[in-house]
Parts: structure tokens; C-alpha cells; sequence
């Protein structure tokens, strides 16, 4: 099944930097990446489109790429999400972005190579934290504990501390906060406590 993912990622990767569009891939993909890699069925990207172009983007993405919902451009317009399929069948979730944060998301993302010759622009990993911490489904709050076990003490928490607060004001859910700080501080003491271990 990594395998089909990968292959369904460098397609619609390479589709996309052909049309020279803004964008980059998020969600399990790139917790392969940063976190801890898991059993993952669909590849998320986000694009940026701004808030006046959707259409154009639809119509390429969807002359590309079967959609896998009925009327998959009134569905994408209305929930700023192109649900379709890869030529091998893998699912493709491509977000339309607009919001100035998502701008910043793919302009700090960068290319990691996942195999020989598959190269894939992916998200930082502060931003998948705070994706993932904002999306707030329980397989979310494990991939964000993976990322800050793995990229601990390189991440930067002003950053993520200066980004989400806006979009826990916008859920209206400040819990969100408080779980990622309390997450943080329980998976860097027991960094801590792990670096302090002797050696056998």
C-alpha cells in the first residue's frame, strides 16, 4: 500500500509542479517525513487558489483526475476540497487554500526525498503539528505526539505558538492549546529522562 500511496503522491506531485501551481502535501504522507510513519489511504494536499480562481483550478484538476464523489466541482466549491482518485485507484484530497496561514504553509514547505527519484514538496514540520493539532481527531493528537518525539529539540515552538492560537480562536476550541502544550511538555521530559539513561 506505500508503495500505491507513493506512487499516487509523485503523480499528482508532478502534475501539479507541471502547472507550476502553489502547493504542498500534508496529512500522512508527510508524517512519514516528520512523525511516525502509519497505515495511510489518501493523499492530502493543500493548494493555494485564493478565494477568485477556484474554477480554473477545479477544471484541470478534475479533467486529470476522476472525482469520487457525484458532482465533484459543485462539492469542491462548496467545501473547498477536490475529493478524486489517482490513476492507480489512491485517493487524492486537495484543499483550496486561501487563508494567509495556508500561504505560509507552502511557502515553508520544502522537497524530501521518500525514495530514489521521488522527491515530494511536504510541509514543515511545525506546521503539520499545528495542521494536525487544528483537524483535532484522536489519529491527529497521535501523529502530532510521533512529530514532537522525533523532531525534538529541533522544532520552533515560537513559530507554531505564534500560528495556532488564530485557528483555535477560529474553531472557537482553545483546548487546543493546552493539549499541545501539555503534550509537549510530557514528551520532552520524557526526551529528557531518555538522554539521561546510561548507556548499557
Amino acid at each position: 500500500m506505500i508503495s500505491k500511496l507513493l506512487n499516487a503522491a509523485r503523480e499528482v506531485h508532478s502534475f501539479m509542479r507541471r502547472k507550476r501551481w502553489k502547493f504542498c502535501i500534508i496529512g500522512g504522507v508527510a508524517v512519514e517525513q516528520w512523525g511516525e510513519p502509519r497505515a495511510t489511504r489518501a493523499v492530502d494536499i493543500t493548494l493555494l487558489t485564493g478565494y477568485a480562481h477556484e474554477e480554473r483550478f477545479l477544471d484541470e484538476i478534475l479533467g486529470k483526475f476522476k472525482g469520487r464523489v457525484p458532482n465533484p466541482r459543485e462539492f469542491a466549491l462548496m467545501n473547498r476540497v477536490v475529493l478524486c482518485r489517482a490513476s492507480n485507484g489512491v485517493e487524492i484530497d486537495t484543499a483550496l487554500a486561501g487563508f494567509a496561514y495556508e500561504e505560509r504553509v507552502i511557502a515553508r514547505a520544502t522537497p524530501f526525498p521518500y525514495a530514489p527519484k521521488a522527491s515530494l514538496l511536504t510541509c514543515s514540520a511545525e506546521d503539520l503539528i499545528i495542521l494536525k493539532a487544528f483537524a483535532g481527531r484522536e489519529r491527529d493528537w497521535l501523529d502530532v505526539r510521533g512529530v514532537i518525539q522525533r523532531q525534538t529539540p529541533r522544532l520552533d515552538w515560537d513559530y507554531i505558538e505564534r500560528e495556532l492560537p488564530t485557528l483555535a480562536d477560529l474553531k472557537d476550541d482553545p483546548s487546543i492549546l493546552t493539549r499541545l502544550a501539555d503534550m509537549r511538555q510530557e514528551v520532552e521530559r520524557k526526551v529528557e529522562q531518555l538522554g539521561k539513561r546510561p548507556r548499557k
